[in-house]
């Protein structure tokens, strides 16, 4: 999975998301617009989710080697990158709240 097997949607005001969740349960949340990280100058920014067997909704994570925070200011390779890492993840059995 890369950056350009991600399906965009777009809104004419928030700009332009797409999300994908792994086999382990993680996934990624990418944005694109004029409040994110990047999103000025064509760049963009990812999140960490998870989204537990069964689940309806995934929640953002915060405790994952890949990252501990949102990253901002991503070329697409950038997202393929750190993509990557997120589905090399092992997977959990409960979130931490």
């Amino acid at each position: 999975m890369t950056f350009e097997d991600l399906e965009f949607e777009i809104d004419e005001f928030t700009g332009e998301s797409s999300h994908h969740i792994f086999k382990n349960h993680y996934g990624v949340s990418v944005i694109r617009g004029p409040y994110t990280y990047g999103g000025k100058q064509g760049l963009y920014e990812l999140a960490v989710i998870y989204m537990a067997p069964n689940a309806e909704y995934s929640d953002l994570v915060y405790d994952t080697p890949v990252t501990n925070n949102v990253e901002g200011y991503l070329t697409p390779e950038d997202v393929t990158r750190l993509m990557k890492r997120v589905s090399k993840l092992p997977s959990r059995k409960k979130i931490k709240t």
